[in-house]
Formats: structure tokens, sequence, C-alpha cells
């Protein structure tokens, strides 16, 4: 729980240096550096969209790396954050058409979060 709380707390480190797609890679990157659990760098690491694969990432011109959650908790992190948008809560059909919309409808992302929503709501319930 306090993974995930801190994980939480601490996923969009990097935005305090950009807010693009690579916010993740640098702010895991900060998080090691000030020598933080890697545990907690990679849950700031592998959240952003429902993670990016080693070729997702090289296209993206992010370091080498694995960037989709693997942990329950990195998992949980990753999924809460596609609940929101700014201040508010929205619904996983809501993050879901906005993926589609902004990848295209065939983009693998799109199927990861479904398998991401499909494992969270097994996991935690249909309340989340």
């Amino acid at each position: 729980m306090k993974l995930v709380e801190a994980g939480a707390l601490l996923h969009d480190l990097g935005r305090g240096q950009t807010h693009g797609i690579e916010h993740g890679a640098v702010g895991g990157q900060t998080a090691r550096r000030l020598g933080m659990p890697m545990e907690l760098a990679n849950i700031i690491e592998r959240h952003v969209g429902a993670g990016l694969t080693t070729n997702e990432a090289r296209r993206n011109n992010l370091p080498r790396g694995n960037y989709v959650p693997e942990t329950l908790e990195e998992k949980i992190v990753c999924y809460a954050d596609k609940l929101i948008e700014g201040a508010h809560e929205v619904g996983i059909d809501s993050t879901i058409d906005n993926f589609t919309e902004e990848l295209g409808a065939d983009h693998p992302a799109i199927k990861r979060l479904r398998d991401l929503h499909a494992e969270m709501t097994a996991v935690l319930g249909d309340e989340f």
C-alpha cells in the first residue's frame, strides 16, 4: 500500500521538466538519481499511457527500455492515472475513446489499455 501511495503521489515527477510522453522516463531517471527505491522509480517510469513497449519507446526517442507496467503496484498506479483527466474523474470508456482518437483504433496501446482495465477490474472489482 505504501508503494502504491508513493507511486500515486510521485508518478508525474518528470512533469517538472517536460509535459511530453517522455515525462515518465525523465521522472524515473530523477527518482533513481535522488536515491528513491527501484520499485518506485519503475512505477514513475511505467505509468504513461497503457505502458510503452521497447519499440514504442525507441520510436518516441526514449531511453532504451521497457515501459510497460509489470508489477501489481505499477499496474494500479498506471490504471488509476487513466481514470483522471486534470482534476476530474473519468470512466475507462472516455479514456479509451481519447486514446483511439489520438492514436488510432488499431494502435496496440488500445488493446493494452483494455487488458489493463480487465485485469484491474478482476483484482479491484467494478467499483474502480
